[in-house]
């Protein structure tokens, strides 16, 4: 979201009879047609229970799953990572239902979310993969590691898994200053993504008025009953997952933000020692590592997945 935002800003100060539509459309369709030139292909296949979940795929090499978050695409998440990775990996990049072109005729909820996943996996005929989630996806990472026979190694970022409790949401509100986390995660107008990018980032950003509407219109405004439902289901699949034996889970490693505002790093830290698994902490990072330091997250995860 950082390069994203820095574009939009950029493209305004160099156009400024743009209209914000034209400003982020224009970003949505550059990041695709970079992706695009660069050998990547769009795709959309049709779920079981109805709908449709749409996935970029480019590379050769071990499979290679990534997973957004809330408030993202697959494309405006993980461009720049798909760019370095793809180069050694089979790249695969869902949007995940209820964002981007994906959704399903389904509940709401992170179940849901996880086994289409798992059909996508399926129709690639892959028997195994690698996988990586941040925020949001980090909890399908978590849920798809209960299936540890066919994940190879995860990767998780910037996510708690099962370890949230309710005096954690409420610390995540008292941040945020709103009353409960999907007026956070679902925004209602512009002034609700500022506030959002906000509390993601370490950087505050200045973000024009019609810019952030815009953006809420374009990111945000659809399917907000069903985002608002995937938070508030989210403590029930949360005490279905913490059933799992954590000895059982894949070989994991964690990345986390030390300025982290959303999940702070000492969720990081619990997460670790109960999944006994290594956590690297960058400096001067936030919630939105994946925008703030694409090229440090492509090589720790290369360097941890070529790991022997």
């Amino acid at each position: 979201m950082k390069r994203f935002l820095h574009s939009l800003i950029l493209l305004l100060s160099l156009s400024f009879v743009a209209t914000g539509c034209e400003v982020v459309r224009w970003k949505t369709e550059h990041d695709q047609s970079t992706l695009k030139k660069e050998g990547f292909s769009k795709h959309q296949m049709t779920l079981q229970q109805g709908g449709k979940l749409t996935y970029w795929e480019g590379g050769h090499g071990q499979p290679l799953l990534l997973l957004h978050g809330f408030g993202g695409t697959a494309a405006a998440t993980w461009k720049a990572e798909m760019l370095q990775l793809s180069k050694k990996y089979h790249v695969i990049a869902p949007d995940l239902l209820w964002f981007g072109e994906s959704y399903s005729n389904s509940s709401a909820k992170l179940a849901t979310q996880t086994d289409a996943i798992w059909q996508l996996v399926n129709k690639l005929k892959l028997d195994s993969i690698d996988v990586v989630g941040i925020s949001y996806g980090g909890f399908i990472t978590y849920d798809m590691m209960l299936t540890p026979e066919r994940i190879n190694k995860a990767v998780i970022i910037a996510s708690p898994g099962p370890l949230f409790n309710d005096q954690d949401l409420n610390d995540l509100v008292k941040r945020a200053g709103t009353q409960s986390p999907e007026e956070l995660f679902v925004p209602n107008n512009g002034d609700g993504v500022k506030r959002l990018y906000d509390n993601v980032f370490i950087e505050k950003k200045i973000i024009p008025d019609f810019i952030a509407n815009q953006i809420y219109l374009d990111y945000f405004s659809q399917w907000k009953p069903q985002r608002t439902q995937l938070i508030q289901t989210l403590p029930n699949d949360r005490d279905r997952i913490q059933q799992y034996n954590p000895k059982k889970l894949p070989q994991t490693l964690l990345i986390w933000g030390e300025n982290d505002q959303i999940f702070p790093l000492k969720s990081g830290i619990k997460l670790s020692q109960y999944i006994q698994a290594p956590i690297v902490v960058l400096p001067k990072t936030a919630h939105g590592i994946t925008n703030e330091q694409p090229t440090v997250t492509a090589d720790l995860i290369d360097t941890f997945l070529s790991k022997q």
